[in-house]
């Protein structure tokens, strides 16, 4: 290996790092803020890279129909839970229909513009708003009601959730797989390194979310609130912050920053209705390596797995997955030795 090959799998290596690093942010903040180890991230990564394509080909893709019969459900549980708590049909229907109206309003809206095929600017935005109106409605459908429950209890459901969304991502979008058109064609030449348009759109994008992100934590109320049920849920909610709303917030953000991920990489891959279940999993690996708590470390450890997988594929292309996923073991390891848990009560 000369320095050529080397730079260029740095390269990609670290293309692929700004991904997982995305993930494994959305991982870290979910898990904080929920005590959620959220493993159906990737799914959110898949439909939006699919349901980009749909639009692409004008279609209606099936995530439209789904964010518009969870809306339904979870209308009609609300409106249950607020009867069932004594308040009148009134007092309960006025917040349900404002709960309900924002995904109900983008599900019509992507309906009608699905077969229009608008603008790609337009369809990535629309994908954008369907997935990502879909993270509340899943916190509320699958977790709200077992918020207090164990880890272990939250893990479970995450992976039922997990095969649930992959088999509708077969019903919606089939077997076959869809890769999306560039979003810049150029290209650049830098020594030995050849930068395509879509990889400088990746960094940058990448970057700058990263970068919008720590400013909401640091500077706004809702990421202060935030910050404060992960240190504390139980005193969070003394000083007067939902940990509901909290919960519904953080499960919005990682459905945004999968479905962002995915609409990026889906020009350079072809995306199935189960790939996203690899890379999601790649970015709970950084996650891990931050010890599910730091996002500065989620992003280093994303940039490590990223280089790991590009060496990898070129000295042992067989076993690179099995090589990203081994490297956890001493970090687990070395954690548990250096902090050894208590048992939980």
């Amino acid at each position: 290996m000369d320095f050529s090959i080397a730079s260029i799998l740095m390269l990609d290596g670290v293309t692929n790092g700004a991904i997982y690093a995305l993930l494994g942010l959305a991982t870290v903040l979910v898990f904080t803020v929920t005590r959620v180890i959220f493993i159906p991230q990737g799914e959110f990564v898949a439909f939006g890279a699919l349901t980009l394509a749909g639009l692409q080909l004008g279609h209606t893709p099936g995530t439209i129909v789904f964010l518009l019969l969870m809306a339904a459900l979870v209308a009609l549980l609300d409106l249950v839970a607020g009867l069932r708590a004594g308040q009148s049909a009134g007092q309960v229907l006025g917040p349900v229909l404002r709960a309900a109206a924002l995904p109900v309003a983008i599900g019509l809206v992507a309906l009608w513009a699905a077969p229009q095929k608008l603008p790609l600017l337009v369809q990535v935005l629309l994908t954008l708003a369907v997935v990502t109106a879909m993270g509340p409605l899943v916190y509320r459908l699958a977790y709200q009601s077992l918020a207090d429950a164990s880890v272990l209890v939250l893990l479970i459901v995450s992976v039922g959730v997990h095969f649930a969304l992959t088999g509708l991502g077969l019903v919606f979008f089939g077997a076959e797989g869809s890769r999306n058109p560039s979003f810049w064609d150029a290209s650049f030449n830098l020594g030995p390194l050849l930068f395509s348009g879509q990889t400088v759109i990746m960094l940058l994008a990448s970057a700058a979310l990263i970068v919008m992100l720590w400013l909401f934590f640091e500077k706004s109320l809702y990421g202060k609130a935030l910050r404060a049920t992960a240190v504390n849920r139980l005193g969070a909610r003394l000083m007067g912050i939902s940990s509901t709303g909290a919960g519904k917030l953080s499960f919005m953000m990682a459905a945004f920053i999968g479905a962002l991920s995915g609409v990026l990489i889906s020009p350079t891959t072809t995306i199935v209705y189960d790939s996203g279940f690899l890379i999601g999993l790649k970015g709970f690996v950084a996650a891990v390596f931050a010890g599910l708590a730091s996002y500065p470390g989620a992003a280093l450890g994303a940039l490590l797995v990223g280089v790991l997988e590009s060496f990898s594929s070129f000295w042992a292309s067989s076993f690179k997955e099995v090589i990203v996923f081994t490297s956890i073991l001493p970090v687990l390891l070395w954690r548990s030795l250096r902090d050894p848990h208590s048992e939980e009560h």
